[in-house]
């Protein structure tokens, strides 16, 4: 078989880096020529160059089925890679950067590679030598910074890449990288769940929860940490957790916490996650946190909290962990003080004031009546972090919130979407996807209804601007929702 080797070329590349991939790759040709185009993937043989087709000449197929994958997956890679420079935003009028840009010379490195190791792949699946590790790394390396919308069409390709896109390997090599994209998950019916992906515009298919009855109807609590979706809830005689992963696409039993709760507050970054508070078995409000390592399935108990408090709300902030609100022992009324943890210290500190009322806006242990009276029946505090920067939804008078760290005060930076209700806060999911706030909801009504994803970037002193990211019929409210970034 001739020798070949794929080459990335990009506009922005110069001819030095040029010269030195193809003196790399050991490639032979009279002439070479650089396609003034976004992105270009030139497949070059000893003898003249050309670009491959996707129709194969059955006499050739077997010779060129491993450069017709590699170009598959490529081509899947780089179609929504790079963006010119004029993209604009309609509404905003700057730029919009929809998928996460890498450094280019590290990016053909890395493609150069895949090229190099994707023939190995194939022929070590036919009896030939088996893939090293520096090939191994050399695909990981390039599939990181492929978009999570093209993981299944690249699984399909072979069984090289299909192990790999299972691999969690790849998944903490991309948050080493910066690369996170994100999915929206939420329930609108029992036991089943469906996802959104903001960057592939699709809807998603989640396989159904099949556990009983008593499960089924119980109150749950969810959560994506990692690559995991981890549902919270009850049976018969316990407290049981069921997680759903995107690496085998399947619900499996998870591990019990070392205290079994629910109504408690939780958050995730990256591959952990924390719960704190909560009501046990018996009913008892409580203080005590655990953490969670998704990677290895385990918990671990941490100090516990200053005030003992249930269906409170929880954040990380600056690489902290924040819980805000929720029910304290002996009384109904809301907690408006919050505490943050910090996990390198591991240490609590109480944080007084920090939830705003919501009324008027003004914080205090002396929330009025009305908040009083429906503290025991209203959702936990609708709260998200944007770029380190908590917001708040006030579903009573329809508006989001900032919260200043340095001066404890919160200050009104827009509403919510105009179709957004709720009942109490219940029925409504506010959330942070990426640099995004989004709210998950919309109106209902007998016989019809549907479900919208309304999304804004929030940023400093400019209003909110709503949009529409997707929308779907649906007679239910959004039980549950949790956004997972990997």
């Amino acid at each position: 078989m001739r020798r070949c080797n794929i080459i990335i070329i990009h506009r922005s590349l110069n001819q030095t880096l040029l010269d030195e991939l193809i003196e790399e790759s050991g490639i032979y040709s009279s002439s070479s020529s650089i396609i003034n185009s976004v992105s270009s993937i030139i497949i070059m043989l000893e003898a003249p160059s050309y670009l491959v087709s996707r129709d194969l000449p059955s006499s050739c197929e077997e010779e060129s089925k491993w450069i017709y994958n590699a170009h598959c997956v490529l081509q899947l890679s780089f179609k929504k890679r790079f963006l010119d420079d004029d993209d604009i935003d309609e509404r905003g009028g700057s730029s919009v950067k929809k998928m996460l840009r890498v450094d280019e010379s590290d990016k053909v490195t890395d493609i150069l590679q895949l090229a190099k190791t994707y023939q190995r792949s194939n022929q070590s699946q036919q009896s030939g030598p088996p893939i090293t590790r520096l090939d191994h790394n050399a695909l990981l390396n390039c599939l990181a910074h492929c978009s999570l919308s093209d993981f299944g069409s690249i699984a399909s390709t072979n069984k090289t890449f299909r192990s790999l896109i299972k691999d969690s390997e790849l998944y903490r090599l991309r948050r080493a990288k910066g690369i996170v994209e994100h999915w929206i998950y939420f329930s609108c019916r029992l036991l089943e769940w469906e996802a959104y992906d903001p960057n592939g515009d699709r809807w998603l298919r989640v396989p159904k929860m099949t556990f009983n009855e008593c499960f089924m109807c119980s109150d749950k609590e969810s959560l994506a940490v990692g690559t995991e979706l981890l549902v919270f809830g009850k049976e018969i005689m316990s407290h049981v957790i069921y997680r759903y992963s995107i690496l085998t696409n399947a619900w499996t039993s998870g591990m019990q916490m070392n205290v079994p709760r629910c109504l408690f507050g939780s958050a995730s970054l990256g591959e952990i996650a924390v719960v704190a508070g909560g009501c046990d078995p018996r009913g008892q409000i409580l203080s005590s946190a655990e953490l969670y390592n998704s990677e290895t399935g385990e918990w671990t108990v941490l100090p516990s909290m200053n005030k003992a408090r249930k269906m409170c709300s929880s954040v990380f902030m600056d690489g902290n962990f924040y819980c805000l609100g929720g029910i304290g022992e002996g009384n109904s009324k809301m907690l408006m003080c919050g505490e943050v943890y910090d996990l390198k210290k591991r240490t609590w500190t109480l944080i007084p004031d920090m939830l705003p009322d919501r009324s008027n806006g003004g914080g205090g242990d002396q929330a009025n009546e009305t908040a009083a009276a429906t503290a025991a029946s209203a959702a936990p505090p609708l709260l998200a972090v944007v770029k380190d920067q908590l917001y708040a939804a006030n579903y009573a008078l329809q508006e989001v919130r900032r919260y200043d760290k340095k001066l404890n005060v919160w200050n009104k930076v827009g509403s919510l979407p105009e179709r957004a209700s709720s009942m109490n806060g219940w029925g409504m999911a506010f959330r942070a996807c990426g640099d995004q706030l989004v709210v998950v909801g919309g109106p209902r009504a007998i016989g019809g209804g549907f479900i919208e994803i309304n999304a804004c970037v929030p940023g400093e002193g400019a209003e909110l601007h709503w949009r529409v990211l997707a929308s779907k019929p649906s007679e239910n409210f959004v039980y549950n929702c949790a956004v997972m970034g990997c």
